[in-house]
C-alpha cells in the first residue's frame, strides 16, 4: 500500500464534519499499519491536524486510533507510547470545557491512554482482548498476586470504559430519534470498540475472581466484589440501552448479561457463567479460494497419470498368449539338447556380460548423474552468494535509512536544546525588544527549515519504498531457487530409485542362474527330468530375453530422462542469470536513485546550516550595533556574572571547532555543528553586551580597553561565521583568534572581580559543605573534651573547686548541645533555600551565583567553630587552676555573637513562612540561654573561690595595713590605666575586623552599586 493512499484515508476519516467515520477509510488505515509494521505513517499524518483546536477532529481521531489499538498491527502500540504525554496534555486541555465534545474527547483519551498503559504492562493480551482460558491462566504465571493485581487493572480499564459509554449517552437526546441522525451516530459509532472490550473484560473478570476466590479467603476480596457489583450494574443498563437503539441493530448483535451478578461464594458458579459473545456481520469470503482447488485437483491427477506411465514403462502392461511354446518340443532328440544346453550356457555368458556391462554402464550413469548433481548443488551455491549479496545489500540500505532516522531524531533534538536556549534567553533578555524581534525571525526562519527538513523525510520514506521491492525481489527470487532445487532433488530421487529396481533385478537374475546351473546338474543325473528341465530352461530363457528388452527400454528411457533433465536445468540456469541481471540492474538503479536522494539531503543540510550561520551573525553584529546605542549606557553588569559569559562562550566555541571538524570527515552528520553554531552567535552576543554593561560600572582606562576587547571579539567572531559560509573555506576556518578575544576578555574581568572574590566560584558550593562539616565537627571535638575534663575533675579534684568544676563544664557541655542543634537547623535552612532558588540549576551553580551569601555563611561556620575551639581551651585552663573566669565568659559571648551572625546570613534568603527558619531561631534562642547559663555558673563559681580566698587581717599591724593599702591604690590605678588601654585597643580591633570583613564579602562594591 502506498503511503500516499494511507494519508488520503487518514484524512479522510478524521475530518471536521460531525459524521460517523467510514468503515473504508478505517479499514484502509489497519491495513496500512500491517503493510508497513508500525504507525509511523498515521502519527505523521496525525501531527499535521489540529486536534488542540476541533473537538469533532478529535473526537474522530481517538475513534481512528482505538481501531488501530484494537485491529492493527502489535507495532501501533509500540510506535504510540511516545506520544502518551501528548495525549494526557490534550486530555487535560479538553476537560476544562464542561460540555460538548470537549468533555466526550477529554474521557476517550483518557481510556485511550489507560488501554495503552494496560497493554504495556500486559503484552500478553493482544489489542482486541481476544485470549483462550489457557492463555490467560498463563498471564497470571500461577502466582495468586499477579492475578490479584491483573483483576485491579481489568476493573480500572473497565472503569474508564463504563464511564465514555455513560457521558456518551449523557451528552445525547433520548427522547429524539438521535440514533438516526448524523451527529448522533458520530457520537454513538466509538461504542461499538467500547462493546467489544466490555464483553471480553467483563468475561476475564469473572473468571479471574473465580480464580481469586478459589486461593484467598472471601474477606480479603470483598472490595474486589463490591466493585464488580457496581460495574455489573452499570454494564448490564448500558447494553440493555445500547440494544434498542436503531444505529446499533444493524451494525452489531449486543449480548444481555444475566438478572443476577455470578456468586463468587459458591466455587460451582463458575460452570454456569456463559461468556457474552458480540456478534458482528461477517463479509462474504473470497471467491479465490476456488480456482485454488481446481489447481490443486488438476496437479494430483497429473501427478498420478505420470506415475502409471512410469510404472507401465518400468514393469510392463501384459505378457505373451504363449510364453512356453510348448508344441514346439516334441519329438527333440538327445544330441539336440546337449546343443540346447550349450547353447543356453552360451547365452547365459552373454546375459553375464550384457549385465556386467549394463552394470558398469549404470554405475558410470550414476557417476553422471552425481557430477551433475554436484554441477547443481555449485550453481544453487553460487545463487545463494548472489542472493547473501542481496541481503547484504538490503542490510546495507536499511542500515543507512537507520542511520537518516538517527539524524532526523539528533535534529529533533537540536531543535528542542535551540528552544530551550531561546526560552532561557527570553527570560534574561526581556528588556531588550529589538532582540526579541530578531528571535521572532529566527524561529520563523527555524520553522520554514523544519518544513524543508519534512521534505527530506518524505524522500525518505520513498526510498524506504525502494527497499521494501527490492527484498520483495529478492524473496521471489528465493522462491524459484528453491523450486528449482526441489525438482532437481525430485528427479536425482527418481533416478535412484530406477537403479534400485535394476540392482534388484540383477540379483534375482544372478539367482536365476543359479537355478539354470542347479537343473544343468540335474538333467545330467536323470534322463527322466530331462524334459520337464529343458522345457523350464526355454521359459527361463524366453523371460531372460524379455527381461533384456524391457531393460534396453528403461536405458532408452533414462536417457530420454537425463536429457530432459539436463535441458530442465539449463533453461531453469539461464532464468536463474536473467532474474540475477535483473536483480543486479534494479539494485544499481536503486543505488544511483539513493546515492541522489543522499546528495540532495546534503546540501538541503547545508542550507539549514548557512540559515544558521546567517542568524548567528546576525545576533553578533546586532549585539555590535548595540554598544553604539546611548540606551544601552545605562545598563550594568558585574565581573563574576561577565567571567560566566565568556567560560560558557570559550566551551562553545572548542565544541564548535570539534564540531566542524566532525563535520568535515562526515558531512552526512550536521546536527551538532547546527546547534554549536546557533548557541555560538548567542553567547558571543551576550559576551559583548555584558563585558559592555560591566564597563559602565569599572574605571576610565580600563573600561575603554574592555569596550575594544569586545569589538574586536565581535569582529573576529564575524569573520569566523563568514568563513563558514562556503563549504571551499570550511577546512581553513579557525577560531583562534575569536579564543584568543575572550581570553583578553577574561583577563580585565578577573582585573575588575573584587578581592573578596579570590575563591573560584566553582569551590565556594564545596567549601560551604566543608565548613559546614568542620563546624559541626570541631562542636563534637569540644563537647568530646569537656566530657573528658569532667572525668578529670571528678577523679582529682574535691569541695567546692569540685563543685564549681562540674557547674561550669555542665553548662559548657549544655551550650555546646545548644550549637549543635543550630548547626543541624541552619544545614536543614541552607538546603531548602538552595532548593527552592536554584531552580533547573545545580546546588555549586546557587552558590556561585548568590557567592556573596555564600561568604558570609562561610565566615560565620568558620566563627562558630572557632569559638567553640577556643572556649573548651579556656574552660580547660579554669579547671586546672590555670585560667581567668573573665576569658571563659568573653568566649561564650563570642560564641553568641558568632551564631547570631550565621542565624542572620541564613535568615537573608529564607522565606519568612518556612518551618526550618522557626527551627533555626528556636535554636538560637536556646544558644542564647545556655550562653547565659555559662556566664551565670563562671560568675558563681567566681564568687565560690573568691570567698575561699578571703584575706585574713587579724594578724595585721596599722602599718602594714597602710603600706597594703597604699599598694593596693597604686595596683587600682595601674589596672584603671590597663582597662583604659585595653578598650582603645578593643575598639581599634573591631574597626578593623568590620573594615576587613567588608573588603572580603564586597560589602563596598554593594555600597558603590546603590550609590546614584
Amino acid at each position: 500500500m502506498e503511503v500516499g493512499k494511507m494519508t488520503v484515508s487518514i484524512n479522510k476519516a478524521i475530518n471536521a464534519q460531525e459524521v460517523a467515520v467510514k468503515e473504508k477509510h478505517a479499514r484502509t488505515c489497519i491495513l496500512g499499519t500491517h503493510h508497513e509494521k508500525g504507525a509511523h505513517t498515521f502519527w505523521l499524518a496525525v501531527n499535521r491536524l489540529p486536534l488542540s483546536s476541533n473537538a469533532v477532529l478529535c473526537w474522530k481521531f481517538c475513534h481512528v486510533f482505538h481501531k488501530l489499538l484494537r485491529d492493527g498491527h502489535p507495532n501501533v502500540l509500540k510506535d504510540s507510547m511516545r506520544y502518551k504525554n501528548e495525549l494526557s496534555d490534550m486530555s487535560r486541555m479538553w476537560g476544562h470545557l464542561g460540555e460538548g465534545f470537549g468533555q466526550l474527547c477529554s474521557i476517550y483519551l483518557k481510556l485511550l491512554r489507560t488501554k495503552m498503559e494496560f497493554h504495556t504492562k500486559n503484552p500478553r493480551f493482544p489489542g482486541n482482548l481476544q485470549m483462550s482460558d489457557r492463555q490467560l491462566d498463563e498471564t497470571g504465571e500461577n502466582d495468586v498476586n499477579n492475578f490479584f493485581q491483573l483483576t485491579v487493572e481489568m476493573f480500572d480499564y473497565l472503569e474508564c470504559e463504563l464511564n465514555l459509554f455513560q457521558t456518551v449517552f449523557s451528552s445525547l437526546d433520548m427522547s429524539r430519534s438521535v440514533s438516526v441522525t448524523a451527529p448522533g451516530q458520530c457520537r454513538l459509532a466509538p461504542l461499538i470498540q467500547v462493546i467489544l472490550d466490555c464483553s471480553h473484560l467483563y468475561d476475564y473478570t469473572v473468571k479471574l475472581l473465580f480464580k481469586l476466590h478459589s486461593c484467598l479467603p472471601a474477606d480479603t476480596l470483598q472490595g474486589h466484589r463490591d466493585r464488580f457489583l457496581e460495574q455489573f450494574r452499570k454494564l448490564k443498563d448500558l447494553f440493555y440501552r445500547s440494544s434498542n437503539l436503531q444505529y446499533f441493530k444493524r451494525l452489531i448483535q449486543i449480548p444481555q448479561l444475566p438478572e443476577n451478578p455470578p456468586n463468587f461464594l459458591r466455587a460451582s458458579a463458575l460452570s454456569e457463567h456463559i461468556s457474552p459473545v458480540v456478534v458482528i456481520p461477517v463479509e462474504a469470503s473470497s471467491p479465490d479460494s476456488e480456482p485454488i482447488t481446481d489447481l490443486v485437483e488438476m496437479e494430483t491427477s497429473s501427478q498420478q497419470s505420470l506415475f502409471d506411465n512410469k510404472f507401465d514403462d518400468l514393469f510392463g502392461s501384459s505378457f505373451s498368449n504363449d510364453p512356453f511354446n510348448f508344441n514346439s518340443q516334441n519329438g527333440m532328440t538327445k544330441d539336440d539338447k546337449d546343443r540346447l544346453i550349450e547353447q543356453l550356457h552360451r547365452e547365459i555368458s552373454t546375459l553375464k556380460e550384457e549385465l556386467k556391462n549394463f552394470k558398469a554402464e549404470s554405475h558410470r550413469l550414476m557417476m553422471q548423474l552425481k557430477g551433475r548433481v554436484s554441477e547443481l548443488e555449485a550453481e544453487l551455491a553460487e545463487q545463494q552468494h548472489l542472493k547473501q549479496q542481496a541481503l547484504d545489500e538490503s542490510d546495507f540500505l536499511r542500515t543507512e535509512l537507520d542511520e537518516l532516522k538517527k539524524r532526523h531524531e539528533d535534529t529533533e533534538k537540536a531543535q528542542r536544546s535551540l528552544t530551550e536556549i531561546e526560552r532561557k534567553a527570553q527570560a534574561t533578555e526581556q528588556r531588550y525588544t529589538k532582540l526579541k524581534e530578531k528571535h521572532s525571525e529566527l524561529v520563523q526562519n527555524h520553522a520554514d527549515l523544519l518544513r524543508k527538513h519534512a521534505e527530506v523525510t518524505k524522500q525518505v520514506t520513498v526510498a524506504r519504498q525502494v527497499q521494501s521491492d527490492a527484498e520483495r525481489d529478492r524473496k521471489e527470487l528465493e522462491d524459484s531457487f528453491q523450486r528449482l532445487g526441489e525438482q532437481a532433488q525430485w528427479k536425482t530421487q527418481e533416478q535412484v530409485e530406477v537403479l534400485e529396481a535394476l540392482r534388484r533385478e540383477l540379483v534375482a537374475s544372478k539367482e536365476e542362474l543359479q537355478a539354470l546351473q542347479s537343473t544343468v546338474e540335474s538333467s545330467a543325473r536323470s534322463e527322466a527330468e530331462a524334459h520337464s528341465q529343458l522345457a523350464s530352461l526355454q521359459l527361463e530363457t524366453s523371460t531372460l530375453t524379455e527381461t533384456v528388452a524391457q531393460r534396453d527400454q528403461r536405458v532408452a528411457a533414462l536417457q530420454a530422462e537425463m536429457q530432459q533433465l539436463k535441458t530442465t536445468l539449463e533453461r531453469g540456469k539461464e532464468d536463474s542469470s536473467k532474474v540475477v541481471e535483473e536483480l543486479q540492474r534494479r539494485l544499481g538503479e536503486r543505488e544511483r536513485s539513493t546515492q541522489s536522494l543522499r546528495q540532495q539531503h546534503l546540501d538541503k543540510q547545508f542550507a539549514l546550516l548557512q540559515c544558521a550561520v546567517r542568524e548567528a551573525e546576525q545576533m553578533v553584529q546586532d549585539a555590535l550595533n548595540r554598544l553604539e546605542d546611548p540606551t544601552h549606557s545605562s545598563c550594568t553588569s558585574s565581573a563574576d556574572y561577565l567571567l560566566s559569559r565568556t567560560l560558557a562562550a570559550s566551551e562553545c566555541v572548542q565544541r564548535l571547532q570539534e564540531a566542524g571538524s566532525q563535520y568535515l570527515s562526515d558531512q552526512s552528520d550536521v546536527s551538532s555543528v547546527l546547534s554549536c553554531v546557533t548557541l555560538f552567535g548567542h553567547l558571543i552576543g551576550d559576551t559583548v553586551l555584558q563585558a559592555s554593561a560591566t564597563s559602565h560600572m569599572a574605571p576610565m582606562e580600563p573600561a575603554d580597553v574592555l569596550l575594544e576587547a569586545c569589538r574586536h571579539c565581535g569582529g573576529e567572531s564575524l569573520h569566523y561565521l563568514g568563513a563558514l559560509k562556503a563549504k571551499a573555506s570550511w577546512e581553513s576556518a579557525d577560531n583562534a583568534a575569536v579564543r584568543n578575544c575572550l581570553g583578553r576578555i577574561t583577563a580585565i574581568a578577573e582585573d575588575l572581580l573584587p578581592k573578596g572574590l579570590d575563591i573560584k566560584q566553582e569551590e565556594l558550593g564545596d567549601l560551604v559543605d566543608k565548613e559546614m562539616a568542620a563546624t559541626a565537627a570541631a562542636i563534637e571535638t569540644a563537647a568530646a573534651r569537656i566530657e573528658e575534663m569532667l572525668s578529670k575533675s571528678r577523679a582529682g579534684d574535691t569541695g567546692v573547686k569540685l563543685e564549681v568544676n562540674e557547674r561550669i563544664l555542665a553548662s559548657c557541655t549544655g551550650l555546646m548541645q545548644a550549637i549543635q542543634v543550630l548547626v543541624e537547623a541552619s544545614k536543614d535552612l541552607q538546603r531548602e533555600i538552595v532548593e527552592s532558588g536554584r531552580g533547573a540549576a545545580s546546588p555549586k551553580e546557587f552558590y556561585a551565583r548568590n557567592s556573596r551569601w555564600t561568604e558570609g555563611l562561610i565566615s560565620a561556620a568558620k566563627a562558630v567553630g572557632w569559638g567553640a575551639t577556643v572556649m573548651v581551651d579556656a574552660a580547660d585552663l579554669v579547671v586546672q587552676g590555670k585560667g581567668k573566669f573573665e576569658e571563659l565568659m568573653v568566649c561564650s559571648h563570642e560564641i553568641a555573637a558568632s551564631t547570631a551572625q550565621l542565624v542572620a546570613a541564613s535568615k537573608v534568603k529564607a522565606d519568612k513562612g518556612s518551618a526550618n527558619l522557626s527551627k533555626l531561631q528556636a535554636a538560637s534562642r536556646g544558644v542564647n540561654q545556655a550562653t547565659a547559663r555559662v556566664v551565670a555558673s563562671t560568675k558563681s563559681g567566681k564568687s565560690q573561690i573568691q570567698e575561699k580566698d578571703t584575706m585574713d587581717f587579724s594578724a595585721i599591724t596599722l602599718t602594714q595595713i597602710k603600706r597594703q593599702e597604699m599598694d593596693s591604690q597604686v595596683r587600682v590605678l595601674e589596672l584603671e590605666s590597663q582597662l583604659q588601654k585595653e578598650r582603645h585597643r578593643l575598639g581599634e580591633l573591631r574597626k578593623k575586623h568590620y573594615e576587613l570583613a567588608g573588603v572580603a564579602e564586597g560589602w563596598e562594591e554593594d555600597g558603590a552599586d546603590l550609590a546614584p
